[in-house]
């Protein structure tokens, strides 16, 4: 099936039969329970009173995109809500957008990393921020119940367009106080940025540009015909890292279709690491300003490290973004993020946005004497291995995770154990972090260790172990 409810929204691919793909009906009828959420009063923040619903929706730039736009906005109406159109824009964007216009909610059309068949509804709340767990729950009960109730026709929503947000966002970022401009012009930068072909394509440049820094523009016509996989993953990046390189330029820039996961190249055609995007932009933070950082279960220790170096304090959440914002409210971290390069700037907005992370790492490299590829070497060195055993559906997910626990509780090797979000343990050298999938019998094995060969030999065994317990 490749329709998938899940409680930060609905994803699916394009077309096929209703209820196993995201098909109109599906997109209407999702859209209907947003609203009907956000009418029933049902998200804590909102004021409890009877004036008219705004919902702030933008887009990236899939080939879907139109389609499934005009469907929402127009259910939406149906329901007596108005809506700001953004148009094509981005995901955080459309989170700095929903305050600033003092919107009940917000609805960013998107698959994120996903290929251009797919395609999504993320949902906000009246602050810009992801819905809670509880709230998503509610939002698919109403649609399982198509309790929607829609307006009569002296009551329909509006559409109101504002196409200038993009502009907003980029001024938001720039006046951030640690944001250093014209430190970053003088440095007199050349940055290659690949936009896959979509909304990164025209926000990313103009940033740049308004920075001082020279832009080589690689796929970066918003026309949602990703050129390769818009995950921001090495295999995938081949022909940004060879153009640095030709180019001469000082590094590159991806990000995907969205806008919220970055990823850098560096001056030598090698890969920065998406994990080392947050640890460079924490470095930089730290520096300036004191405080405490949060990243996911999944994410390097560098972040630890680089943390620990300013003597402040760490702390890692289960893996989502909503608990990433949640651990960083509850300690007052001064950044955050995951590793997979979303970077979340309290001091901006709480969500993942990758032109305030651009921003924070020019500016810290303009401060610098030294090249990318010489900051990277400079940072804690660790390695990744991400696996997954395919289990069959009579196999007792839960009781592989206990098992593990128990083997490794008493194990002398074993620094901490967290069952927060699945299987956490930490060693004195490494970690390997077991989750299970909500969607299919699957355990996800994320090992960390000093090289590539530790890191894979470590997920080599808990594999094999695995596969013991559960006699596979």
């Amino acid at each position: 099936m490749t329709l998938i409810k899940s409680i930060s929204g609905i994803r699916g691919t394009i077309g096929g039969k209703v209820g196993e793909n995201l098909t109109p009906v599906d997109a209407v009828k999702f859209a209907s329970a947003y609203g009907t959420f956000l009418k029933q009063g049902r998200d804590s923040s909102l004021p409890r009173n009877d004036k008219k619903l705004k919902v702030v929706i933008g887009r990236d730039a899939r080939i879907s995109g139109p389609m499934i736009h005009n469907l929402v906005m127009n259910t939406l109406l149906g329901l007596g809500i108005d809506v700001i159109d953004l148009g094509l824009s981005t995901t955080p964007t459309v989170e700095v957008a929903v305050p600033m216009e003092k919107a009940d909610g917000g609805i960013i059309l998107t698959a994120s990393h996903n290929p251009k068949q797919w395609n999504a509804l993320k949902l906000l709340n009246s602050k810009g921020e992801f819905l809670s767990g509880k709230e998503g729950e509610l939002i698919l009960e109403i649609a399982e119940s198509e309790a929607f109730d829609f307006s009569d026709v002296d009551s329909l929503g509006e559409i109101m367009v504002n196409d200038a947000y993009m502009d907003i966002h980029i001024d938001e970022v720039l006046n951030l106080p640690l944001v250093d401009a014209e430190a970053v012009a003088k440095r007199k930068f050349k940055v290659v940025v690949d936009g896959v072909n979509s909304s990164g394509g025209i926000i990313i440049p103009k940033l740049l540009e308004q920075m001082g820094v020279e832009c080589v523009k690689l796929y970066c016509e918003p026309n949602g015909h990703f050129p390769h996989n818009p995950e921001p993953l090495k295999e995938h990046l081949g022909d940004i890292c060879k153009l640095v390189v030709e180019e001469n330029a000082d590094f590159g820039i991806v990000v995907d279709p969205d806008v919220d996961r970055l990823a850098f190249i560096s001056n030598d055609g090698e890969m920065f690491g998406e994990e080392y995007t947050l640890v460079a932009c924490a470095d930089y933070v730290l520096s300036k300003t004191p405080g405490n950082t949060v990243s996911n279960m999944s994410s390097s220790r560098a972040l630890r490290d680089i943390t620990n170096k300013y003597n402040e304090s760490y702390q890692a959440s289960a893996v989502g973004e909503v608990n990433v914002v949640e651990l960083m409210k509850k300690t007052n971290a001064i950044i955050g993020g995951e590793g997979n390069g979303g970077i979340i700037y309290p001091e901006s907005h709480y969500g993942r946005d990758s032109l305030v992370g651009v921003a924070l790492f020019l500016t810290h490299l303009a401060n610098l004497d030294m090249t990318v590829s010489e900051l990277r070497a400079s940072y804690p060195q660790y390695y990744m291995s991400k696996n997954k055993i395919e289990l069959t559906p009579q196999i007792d997910v839960d009781a592989i995770l206990v098992s593990m626990t128990e083997k490794y509780k008493n194990d002398s090797s074993t620094n901490s154990i967290s069952t927060i979000d699945g299987v956490k343990i930490d060693f004195a050298e490494n970690w390997v972090h077991l989750r299970k999938s909500n969607t299919e019998p699957i355990i996800r094995i994320y090992t960390e260790a000093q090289t590539q060969q530790l890191a894979d030999d470590l997920a080599n065994r808990i594999i094999d172990e695995i596969k013991a317990i559960s006699g596979l």
